[in-house]
């Protein structure tokens, strides 16, 4: 009897061929993330194509693709495809939120689209700014304030004359004209609140509305800002005699309204023009301010020099010479009008 031998059954894979080629195409899952990862963190982080530095509006409006077109359309992203990846995906990864602030942004050249959302996000915007010199009236900062493009808004009522303070201001686009004069009335009134409290013992003032006025006066006599004290000084020794203050820049805010330079010399018949801010027609202070005094006038009247001189007159250089006396002061006169006459030959 002969043993049958069975016949042999179908052959099976091995398991370690399946398992190699569900590693394989892992491993090749991983290369191909990998790489775009890498395509897609330079894209993200390399240098933009802006050419040079730009000033950019970004509007909220229409969200986070609105956003992305007008970058593109100003060169600061490739396109708003890029935009709206960077922002959702960093915000997932926990890098930042997907809230961006709309607003006025500077840019600088080849800016990456990393920095471009770090910056939206910031809210980091153009900060704008708006300086008033001293001595100007009410009007002439008006007219400043009106003509500063980045304002919005109108004013509707011009502000009491020394009732804003001159200095630098700061402010982001659209910030509102009115706003501004606020800001510039809210800014004076510290300021003399904290130079009144402050004042030497003393000084001829009844209040801080008379502080203002003096103040004014300085402040357009002299450009130079260590005379201050001393005009200021001048003016108190001749209201505590009596004296008229005879201050040209009354006359000139009464023959201009307060808009501005006259643009010609004074004349004897306008010395004599009937109004209560007239200092040669009329003795003490002006019923009010004649411009917008700076800080250092205002210290200048709260804390004047010790001087007995009653006169001042220009010397030729920009300041002035001082006096004691009438005879002192006609000499002054006419040292200044040989200056002026050899400086018109």
């Amino acid at each position: 009897m002969t043993d049958k031998v069975p016949a042999p059954g179908p052959k099976s894979r091995p398991a370690s061929s399946l398992g190699r080629r569900l590693f394989q195409a892992a491993a090749l899952a991983v290369l191909v993330s990998a790489a775009l990862a890498w395509v897609g963190y330079h894209r993200y982080a390399d240098p933009g194509p802006l050419s040079q530095d730009s000033t950019v509006i970004v509007s909220s409006r229409g969200g986070l693709q609105a956003m992305g077109q007008s970058l593109a359309e100003a060169g600061v992203v490739r396109g708003d495809i890029d935009f709206v990846a960077a922002v959702r995906i960093s915000s997932a990864l926990g890098v930042g939120s997907q809230v961006l602030r709309p607003g006025e942004y500077a840019f600088p050249a080849h800016v990456s689209l990393k920095d471009t959302v770090a910056l939206l996000r910031s809210g980091k915007t153009v900060v704008h700014r708006l300086t008033i010199p001293e001595g100007l009236t009410s009007a002439q900062i008006v007219a400043l304030i009106e003509a500063e493009p980045a304002l919005s808004g109108a004013i509707t009522e011009k502000p009491a004359e020394g009732s804003l303070l001159p200095e630098t201001y700061f402010f982001g686009l659209n910030y509102g004209r009115a706003q501004m004069v606020e800001r510039m009335q809210a800014a004076m009134r510290k300021t003399v609140d904290e130079i009144w409290v402050g004042r030497a013992a003393g000084v001829a003032l009844k209040s801080p509305e008379e502080m203002v006025a003096l103040a004014s006066l300085v402040e357009k006599e002299t450009g130079v800002p260590a005379e201050r004290p001393h005009i200021a000084a001048v003016f108190y020794n001749r209201l505590r005699l009596g004296m008229r203050l005879q201050s040209d820049p009354t006359v000139i805010y009464i023959l201009t309204n307060g808009a501005g330079p006259l643009g010609r010399p004074l004349t004897h018949a306008d010395l004599a023009v009937a109004s209560p801010y007239n200092t040669y027609a009329v003795a003490g202070l002006p019923p009010g301010p004649i411009a917008n005094p700076g800080r250092e006038a205002l210290r200048a009247v709260a804390n004047p020099l010790t001087s007995d001189d009653l006169y001042f007159v220009a010397n030729g250089s920009g300041g002035h010479a001082f006096a004691a006396t009438l005879a002192e002061h006609n000499r002054n006169v006419d040292k200044w009008r040989d200056l002026r006459e050899k400086a018109q030959r």
